[in-house]
C-alpha cells in the first residue's frame, strides 16, 4: 500500500508553494501539517500529522484550523485534501469532516484508487 502515499518528503515541504507549521506541548513535537497553494484560489493541505502521544489532545485540530484560517486570509476559494481509506485513517476523515469537508473528486495531478478518497471546504 505504501506506493500510493501521497505525503510530501523534505525537498517538497521546502518548495516555494509550500508553508509547513508544527505544533508543539512543552518540548515534544505534537503535530505538523502544510498548505500548498494549487493556483491562486486553490490550496491543498498537505502531510497533516499528529504524533502518537499527541492524539487526542486537540493538536491535529489546532494544527488543521490554523491552515484553514491562512487559506482564507490567503484569498483562496476552496481548500482540498486527499487522504487514505483504511481504518487508520479514520480519524482524520472524521477531524476533516468535523470542520466541514466534504467528499469531492480528484484534484490537481491526483488519480482515484481504492486507497485514497478527497476532501474540499468551500471558503467562499
Amino acid at each position: 500500500m505504501g506506493e500510493h502515499a501521497q505525503a510530501l518528503d523534505a525537498s517538497g515541504l521546502s518548495a516555494p508553494a509550500v508553508t509547513f507549521w508544527t505544533v508543539w506541548q512543552g518540548d515534544a513535537l505534537a503535530g505538523f501539517g502544510a498548505l500548498k497553494q494549487l493556483d491562486e484560489t486553490h490550496g491543498e493541505v498537505k502531510s497533516m500529522r499528529a504524533a502518537p502521544a499527541a492524539r487526542g489532545t486537540g493538536a491535529g485540530r489546532a494544527i488543521l484550523h490554523h491552515i484553514i484560517a491562512e487559506a482564507r486570509k490567503r484569498g483562496y476559494a476552496r481548500l482540498s485534501l486527499e487522504t487514505g481509506t483504511a481504518p487508520l485513517h479514520a480519524p482524520a476523515v472524521s477531524l476533516y469532516r468535523s470542520a466541514g469537508f466534504v467528499s469531492c473528486e480528484p484534484f490537481a495531478d491526483y488519480r482515484a484508487s481504492p486507497h485514497n478518497q478527497f476532501m474540499s471546504l468551500d471558503l467562499s
